[in-house]
């Protein structure tokens, strides 16, 4: 600490005041000039932008918003420390901290420019070409990636650092990072497979597992669903890839099965007409068109029919209407009819033959009971005689 005391006396001892007058006016006049400069610069371009259409004007804006007045303090600091004799180790500093700060806000005015024609692209490719708006997510930390990369470099290397050591030196730990983060790399190589392969984009409406809902968005290492509860459910790219995604967004026709039944009861010459006037009722829809119609089986409490048709717009909500037109209006023709569907329903059937059977067995069985013990049981069709009974004894 007296070291460093020391050093500050020695700077306050070899500058006069005028010269540190001079150096602190030059440090506050470039803030306070650029300061001034960004803002009219962004009421003119944002009064330009209000009137045109085109986008160079809204880039240019972009541009200049982009400007961080604590960079700009920093140049001027380095700059006003010109009018002040240092020490070489600190105007050395001083230099060092101008290059970075110049470097940092170059790499800011280049983003903001190239950001604004990504995000406008990608605006615009959401509204034409959902796969495109896909590609552009990945571009853009592509793009943003490799120019912070060549500006740290090039940075480096304009404040002395021997940049190809560096590099050498990054390559050797480079793997130990890949095995510390590969769930992270792998998450990012199954993006770049979502952007390339394109199972599914932005806006399309898709199932995975238990979960259904709009792509929101893909990102590096998650994608984003909106499901129709209303929740953003967030997946794992990796995860995502390895589940099976059912994607109804590429469906061009729907398939539509649904079955009904009808009362056994139901005379056989309507129940041949069904399928027929089934077959009319799904073919006057517009969006319907029928594939079959047929008595199916014989159920536990129906007489069971299966109808398929296919709609031609697959949207779901259009196929919800169509078949709620289809339901009404066969309610209406079997109405009609007299013809009435089935319900769940179960016959008890009490059979007393069997009671009476046993009860007769019952009876007969008593007679006998009483005929043995009479002394009267006939067996084998002839009179029986029981030891004691009715037996005559001669004396002679």
């Amino acid at each position: 600490m007296e070291k460093i005391l020391q050093q500050l006396d020695g700077i306050l001892a070899k500058n006069s005041f005028s010269e540190w007058l001079i150096a602190l006016g030059v440090m506050i006049a470039i803030v306070v000039v650029v300061a001034v400069i960004k803002r009219i610069t962004m009421r003119v371009l944002g009064r330009i932008a209000a009137r045109t259409a085109t986008q160079l004007d809204d880039a240019l804006l972009c541009v200049v918003q982009s400007t961080r007045l604590w960079l700009i303090a920093v140049v001027a600091v380095s700059v006003g420390s010109d009018y002040l004799e240092l020490p070489s180790k600190l105007a050395h500093l001083f230099d060092k901290t101008l290059t970075i700060a110049l470097f940092v806000q170059f790499g800011m005015w280049i983003w903001a420019g190239l950001g604004f024609w990504l995000r406008r692209s990608r605006d615009r490719a959401l509204k034409e070409d959902p796969g495109a708006a896909t590609g552009l997510n990945a571009l853009m930390f592509i793009a943003r990636f490799v120019l912070w990369a060549i500006l740290l470099l090039t940075m480096l290397d304009n404040v002395g650092v021997n940049v190809t050591t560096m590099i050498a030196g990054l390559g050797v730990g480079g793997i130990a990072v890949a095995l510390a983060v590969q769930n992270i790399l792998g998450d990012l190589f199954a993006s770049l497979s979502i952007v390339i392969d394109k199972p599914f984009v932005i806006g399309d409406f898709v199932v995975v597992g238990e979960y259904q809902g709009n792509v929101e968005y893909v990102g590096l290492k998650t994608t984003r669903i909106r499901s129709l509860g209303g929740e953003q459910i967030v997946f794992s790219n990796s995860d995502l890839l390895k589940a099976r995604i059912r994607n109804y967004k590429q469906m061009r026709e729907r398939r539509v099965a649904f079955t009904f039944g009808l009362l056994y009861q139901t005379p056989v010459d309507l129940i041949e007409k069904i399928p027929a006037q089934v077959r009319a009722i799904v073919e006057a829809r517009p969006k319907a068109r029928f594939e079959r119609a047929h008595f199916k089986g014989f159920g536990d409490s129906s007489l069971d029919f299966e109808v398929v048709y296919w709609m031609v717009e697959p949207d779901f909500s259009v196929y919800m209407d169509t078949q709620q037109t289809i339901n009404l209006e066969m309610l209406r023709t079997f109405e009609a009819q007299g013809v009435s569907f089935a319900y769940p329903t179960r016959t008890l059937v009490v059979d007393g033959s069997l009671k009476l059977e046993r009860a007769q067995r019952a009876e007969a069985m008593d007679k006998e009971d009483a005929a043995v013990r009479a002394g009267t049981l006939r067996v084998a069709g002839g009179p029986a005689t029981l030891p004691g009974a009715g037996a005559r004894h001669s004396h002679k």
